[in-house]
């Protein structure tokens, strides 16, 4: 018996990852994490005596053994504390929070601005506050919720009078914490607001503003692009599957997507962006070998993140969409898991709160496990099947996703869609043909407008039917049936189904390969 290096890797980063899951559900005393280092220090000086064991292999196993047990321990008391030290952060605003004090806020726009019919919202990122007697620096966000005119974009440096409150959790969600993984912990509505030409940033908040003012920009016109090239709500729905957003497109085309469970299809995820990524390969390989045909969808993949605004959802999806094309090209089972498991330790390290709190981190990365440990073993199933170019490897990529994402959308959307896994095979196979085709749309109109719009012709020809599909199994009256799941049968669930496709994975792919 022997422990390799790469599993002993694997199992410390999956317990880092479960301190931090943990202490983002259920909250851990800080006292309990000393606690968990001594038994872990304790286990490992025990382990690692040499009169605890002999010196016979099986001794030496046990050593060994008793070491990892003690470093895996640590690892998770390690991910409690980093959570517990992430949300101690320091707040100047929160200290005047609700208590109805007026403060001067000096800062500049630090996101897109979310404009609805009535209002408009975006992140100030607080550089001084002023009190009636005193002034600080800072560097905080704050929420504002203001009137829908006069506007304002990213960058702008403003100056607001505003009374901070604490955002209020709602029956059935922590907006709180939502917030929180963005960096917000307060909100102001209605302040008064003005342009504010005396505040001088620093050179990485300059260099920052500068930087996306122009991604921002880019992605602005390749969205108007795509609305000049493709009618509503098409354009919309491109717009939604490419960027993410969902301000144009109509609430009962959303409400029969969410009856449907293919509201994730609007998220933006790694699932489909690693689609398009793996289209694009089969095309370069036409005109190329392999290996620099690879490399280009590489490319493709970064210049999408760019052309889109290079937003945090969009670039935790590229970066899955890469992982995943990495997986397909050069990946074995454990190096699969460990760059799954190094992928999300990274992106927890940035910022914690994504892992409990962003429902596209969490569809991205269980899509991606989905296909790489679930396809390989619908593949070998279906081998006698015919292939239909590539429909039949989409249909079977898009099962072995929604089969993985479908607990947490019960959990996060509080129904179970009757239709859903027949409206998402019907779909989603035409998702990645949808995305690429707006996505070009998008980028000859920004060159070429009549080019934009020939080739949104197909784009529109796509989205039509997506849309006519989820609008006439939404309108069902059996459509969806309401469900609710707790957090802990969610995991359950997960478990059952992960252990599940790893036993079916290593029985029809790695046996038969091995026969």
């Amino acid at each position: 018996m022997n422990l390799h290096k790469s599993q002993v890797f694997f199992i410390l980063l999956c317990s880092f990852i479960v301190g931090v899951f943990g202490s983002s559900i259920v909250g851990v005393p800080y006292a309990v994490i000393p606690t968990l280092l001594l038994v872990a220090v304790a286990i490992i000086s025990i382990s690692i005596y040499r009169k605890t064991f002999d010196d016979s292999p099986r001794g030496a196993f046990r050593r060994k053994l008793g070491a990892v047990i003690g470093f895996t321990i640590m690892s998770f008391a390690l991910g409690l504390w980093y959570f517990n030290q992430y949300s101690l952060g320091h707040s100047y605003l929160k200290e005047v929070a609700d208590k109805n004090i007026t403060v001067t806020l000096r800062g500049y726009v630090d996101s897109e601005i979310d404009v609805n019919e009535k209002s408009s919202k975006f992140v100030l990122r607080v550089k001084q506050i002023i009190f009636p007697n005193y002034g600080i620096y800072a560097d905080e966000r704050i929420l504002i919720t203001l009137p829908k005119y006069p506007e304002y974009a990213y960058g702008d440096i403003l100056k607001l009078s505003a009374i901070v409150q604490l955002p209020k959790n709602f029956d059935t969600f922590d907006y709180v914490t939502y917030l929180r993984k963005d960096g917000i912990s307060t909100i102001t509505s209605y302040p008064k607001i003005e342009k504010d030409d005396k505040l001088k940033l620093n050179f990485v908040d300059r260099a920052k503003v500068a930087t996306y003012s122009i991604l921002f920009n880019i992605k602005g016109k390749f969205e108007d692009s795509v609305n000049r090239s493709i009618s509503e709500p098409n354009a919309a729905f491109i717009n939604g599957i490419v960027l993410g957003s969902r301000q144009n497109i109509p609430q009962d085309l959303k409400d029969d997507f969410a009856r449907t469970s293919t509201s994730h299809i609007l998220a933006i995820s790694g699932y489909n962006i690693a689609i398009v990524s793996e289209m694009l390969l089969s095309i370069f390989i036409l005109f190329m070998v392999r290996r620099k045909a690879f490399w280009l969808s590489v490319l493709g993949i970064i210049l999408f993140t760019i052309l889109t605004g290079a937003s945090s959802s969009v670039v935790r999806a590229s970066l899955m969409g890469l992982l995943l094309l990495f997986a397909n090209g050069y990946g074995r089972l454990y190096d699969n898991k460990i760059s799954i498991a190094l992928a999300a330790t990274a992106m927890i390290l940035i910022n914690p709160f994504v892992l409990v709190f962003d429902i596209g981190f969490q569809l991205s990365f269980l899509a991606v496990i989905g296909i790489i440990y679930f396809y390989p073993t619908l593949d070998s199933l279906t081998k006698k099947w015919p292939a239909m170019g590539s429909l039949k490897e989409t249909a079977m990529m898009t099962l072995s996703a929604q089969i993985f994402v479908l607990p947490l959308l019960i959990y996060y959307f509080k129904s179970l869609s009757i239709v859903s896994l027949l409206v998402n095979i019907l779909i989603l196979p035409f998702v990645p043909v949808a995305m690429l085709l707006g996505f070009i749309a998008g980028i000859a109109g920004m060159i070429l407008p009549i080019l934009g719009k020939v080739i949104g012709l197909f784009a529109w020809a796509i989205t039509t039917y997506q849309i006519k599909v989820v609008e006439f199994f939404g309108s069902l009256p059996f459509a969806a049936i309401s469900v609710s799941m707790s957090w802990w049968a969610v995991i359950l669930v997960h478990a059952f189904i992960i252990i599940s496709a790893i036993y079916l994975y290593k029985k029809y792919v790695i046996d038969r390969a091995d026969f």
